[in-house]
């Protein structure tokens, strides 16, 4: 059993809240637009991070860490990329990695909008966790906290934050 914090969009910013569910999870996964090095400095401290780079993330950031990443917890193969789109508008990149080996829990961040939608046509879970950050046009900061134990995914919690002011 796997407990995961999922962000997205934190745009440099990150606050005691995130930091005090972080030390809660077992591995903290980051869907992009960290913002600067330092956000992941302070995550990698706490627990194992995963991610992908966002639009606004810059060079260092990007040598670290990939476009999209696909990987397996226990039994659950995921896809996670920053811009991904949702079922039945994916972005053409999601699309095509979807197509090549359907995970069975797709991620993605960017647009600022919590989203948890099944797509039944790709048999997927679609996860979106908002943003978590105060840049952006979001008026409610939020993140998201799961388990995945082998390959049932469970226990999905919306973590809001509160406003950006």
């Amino acid at each position: 059993m796997t407990k995961i914090l999922l962000l997205s969009d934190s745009h440099s910013y990150i606050d005691d809240r995130i930091l005090d569910y972080a030390k809660q999870a077992d591995e903290i996964w980051h869907c992009g637009d960290f913002g600067s090095f330092e956000i992941i400095e302070q995550l990698e401290k706490i627990k194992p991070l995963k991610g992908v780079y966002g639009n606004i993330d810059g060079a260092k950031i990007r040598s670290e860490f990939p476009e999209v990443i696909r990987f397996l917890c226990e039994g659950t193969e995921v896809l996670m990329i920053h811009i991904g789109g949702y079922p039945g508008k994916y972005t053409p990149l999601a699309q095509k990695k979807i197509s090549e080996k359907a995970p069975k829990l797709f991620i993605s961040g960017h647009s600022h909008i919590l989203k948890a939608m099944y797509d039944q046509k790709n048999n997927l879970l679609h996860l979106n966790p908002g943003a978590c950050g105060k840049q952006g046009w979001h008026k409610m900061r939020t993140m998201m906290r799961f388990v995945i134990d082998g390959e049932e995914i469970k226990d999905l919690e919306i973590i809001e934050l509160g406003t950006k002011i």
